[in-house]
């Protein structure tokens, strides 16, 4: 191992043993206590949000001269907008019952022992993350308020925002008189260190990656230490027979264009071949009205002009662009198949009244989220009432779909009796 790589295995060790610390008290601590560093963090915020958004400035700049998409400045950009919708995330946070000390469960056996199941802080928490700085108060809020200590990872993208909001953090905790180290970011954007908290087995307890396929497929791959997955969002909306036209055109482009860089964005518009020649013009029209390029399928492209021919790359591509395939199918059968064989297992939406077609659509469908007539991009913690999330769980093992702060939890058994012992 060289001096270097030496040096970031000590950053990452000091920094998981602060955590450490740092997490037997948060995960003691009184919820009201918790609550109030939420809160004093988003004073913070909104105290200083001059100074946050001249950072900001600084990272945009850095990333427009480095060529980044325009997916990719949006998700780093901050507005006052954008700020306050942070600070007031964590408030949302603040109100929400205490995940800790609840009890789950419980029963009584034959021997007399009463059983109770109740939730538990999770321990070190690591966020590993790219451009999005607002991952750094979402992030650091559910785990304060979860009881957890994070250490936070962002990219050099966000550097300085990231840095200004992790000490809105840290002042909130040291406020409420609790450890500061409850939130800590890694000092380095050297990749180096990524490996280090991928392998610190005993030292952080879970990984969660929130960035692009090419990020979280090394995390998966290197990972020595459980990961919460989400892969990426390639999103689906089915528009099928019984869809109220002006209800569909609605939901396709805010399903599309409200915000084209976020993991919600749908990607393909599945529609029945009934029903297009009616609705589809008119679809298309408004998406490219809106600004989007449609690609679509060899039967879309004899119905509608102005279409890009799509491709088979297409219905497994994650554009976070201003970008939509689409394809004509049968019925929803096949708009089921399509889906089984491309989702990523994100967010999936029937647009219809058809209230079978909207069951068999649920029941068949096994993403994280299914909708029935809504937009996509209402796959967001903060839309499901979870104040945040730290991203959108893909996989099905202990958290799935908006990892908030009950997500962030796990368990523990207390069995209470009164001088039972167990027969030979």
């Amino acid at each position: 191992m060289t001096s270097h790589a030496s040096d970031l295995k000590v950053h990452i060790d000091t920094l998981a043993t602060n955590a450490q610390a740092a997490m037997t008290q948060l995960g003691t601590a009184s919820a009201r206590a918790r609550d109030e560093a939420l809160r004093h963090a988003a004073s913070f915020i909104r105290e200083r949000c001059d100074l946050i958004l001249a950072a900001n400035a600084k990272d945009i700049a850095a990333g427009e001269e480095r060529g980044l998409s325009h997916a990719m400045i949006d998700r780093l950009r901050l507005d006052e907008t954008r700020l306050d919708a942070m600070a007031s995330g964590l408030e949302a946070i603040a109100a929400l019952p205490d995940p800790l000390g609840a009890t789950l469960a419980e029963w009584d056996v034959p021997s007399g022992l009463h059983i109770q199941r109740k939730s538990t802080a999770l321990g070190v928490i690591g966020i590993i993350y790219e451009s999005r700085p607002n991952v750094t108060v979402d992030a650091g809020g559910l785990c304060i308020k979860s009881g957890n200590a994070a250490i936070l990872r962002g990219g050099s993208d966000s550097a300085h925002s990231s840095a200004l909001l992790g000490a809105a953090m840290r002042d909130g905790l040291g406020k409420a008189g609790l450890p500061e180290d409850g939130v800590q970011l890694v000092g380095t954007t050297d990749r180096g260190a990524v490996g280090h908290m991928l392998t610190a087995v005993g030292k952080i307890d879970v990984i969660v990656p929130r960035g692009g396929k090419s990020l979280v497929e090394r995390i998966q791959a290197e990972a020595r230490v459980p990961v919460f997955a989400h892969l990426e969002g390639i999103c689906h909306s089915y528009i099928a027979q019984g869809a109220d036209k002006a209800m569909a055109i609605d939901i396709i482009v805010n399903a599309k264009m409200r915000r084209t860089g976020i993991c919600g964005a749908t990607e393909t518009m599945l529609i029945d071949e009934a029903i297009a020649p009616d609705m589809l013009g008119d679809i298309v029209g408004a998406l490219q009205q809106a600004g989007c390029e449609v690609r679509g399928c060899e039967k879309a492209m004899g119905m509608v002009d102005g279409l890009t021919p799509a491709k088979e790359q297409d219905w497994s591509t994650e554009y976070l662009d201003a970008i939509l395939s689409v394809k004509i199918v049968k019925d929803t059968d096949e708009a089921i198949a399509h889906i089984k064989r491309y989702s990523s297992g994100h967010t999936e939406s029937i647009i219809t009244s058809d209230a079978d077609a909207i069951a068999t659509f649920m029941n068949e469908i096994d993403s994280a989220i299914i909708m029935s007539n809504a937009s996509t991009q209402f796959a967001d913690g903060g839309e499901f009432g979870m104040g945040a999330e730290i991203g959108i769980a893909t996989g099905k093992l202990h958290a799935r779909g908006p990892v908030g702060a009950a997500q962030l939890t796990s368990f523990k058994y207390v069995v209470t009796g009164n001088g039972q012992t167990r027969p030979l």
